[in-house]
């Protein structure tokens, strides 16, 4: 198992893996023979960066039998996904702020965000499993009350895509087993959600191996595999989001909500 991290430090922009508090800096392509170059640093002494740079965010809907029951809905026949906007990635340990045409309560969903390494298309199981990289911790903020705003048109591209509204990283976990997974979201040091990702209707490879014979995935690209029971809004001025997943690690995010 290894996580990698991309980070800032001086000005410049890199990559490794982390142990413990140490950075094993590599070149070339993290998707592609990466290889260390020798270097190491603290990563106290870097500024963390989201992890890969997706050039598509991929996140599902009713994807959780728990959350699923709650609403008193059915479980989905095919992945419902929508699409988050490239401008709305958020560092690890970013402030976000409410969008300010909109006065709203904004919502958190911890989530499991599948990582793609490799250019995947009309996939079948076994290269789907093949085309996932690794496993990050996802925030997928909401601007609820622009969902349904208008009557005649969801707007979940647009509730879900203000700036920072995605938030994603600390790093991302290679060798993991998704099903063995928690999803465990603290909202200001209380803990809101601690669910099993097994529980998920369409778990990683088939959900990778589905979305495949629709769109194109690329590296990096993030697939996020919904939230279950306990997402719900940010009321404070200020908030602390707090997504973790053993082997992963914490996406911390701070929320302003003037």
């Amino acid at each position: 198992m290894a996580r990698w991290v991309r980070f800032e430090q001086d000005g410049e922009v890199g990559f490794g893996t982390l142990l413990g508090d140490v950075i094993t800096i590599h070149g070339g392509d993290m998707f592609g023979s990466p290889k260390p170059t020798g270097v190491r640093t603290k990563v106290n002494d870097v500024r963390l960066l989201i992890p890969c740079q997706p050039t598509k965010m991929l996140a599902l809907w009713n994807n959780y039998r728990a959350l699923g029951t709650k609403l008193g809905i059915e479980p989905p026949a095919e992945p419902l996904f929508f699409i988050k906007a490239a401008s709305c990635y958020a560092d690890p340990d970013a402030t976000v702020r409410r969008p300010p045409n909109y006065t709203g309560k904004v919502v958190f969903e911890g989530e499991l965000g599948i990582v793609i390494g490799r250019t995947c298309s009309q996939a079948d199981d076994i290269a789907a499993a093949a085309a996932i990289f690794g496993y990050t911790c996802v925030n997928d903020l909401t601007a609820i009350g622009i969902l349904t705003r208008d009557p005649s048109f969801p707007q979940w591209a647009r509730a879900k895509s203000a700036d920072g509204f995605g938030p994603f990283g600390p790093a991302i976990a290679t060798g993991l087993d998704p099903a063995a997974l928690r999803v465990r979201t603290r909202l200001n040091g209380v803990e809101r959600q601690d669910y099993p990702v097994a529980d998920a209707v369409f778990g990683p490879v088939e959900l990778v191996r589905l979305l495949s014979h629709e769109l194109t995935l690329q590296p990096g690209d993030v697939i996020c595999l919904g939230t279950s029971v306990g997402a719900g809004a940010m009321l404070k001025p200020v908030n602390t989001v707090e997504v973790s997943i053993e082997g992963i690690g914490t996406l911390r995010t701070a929320y302003l909500n003037p």
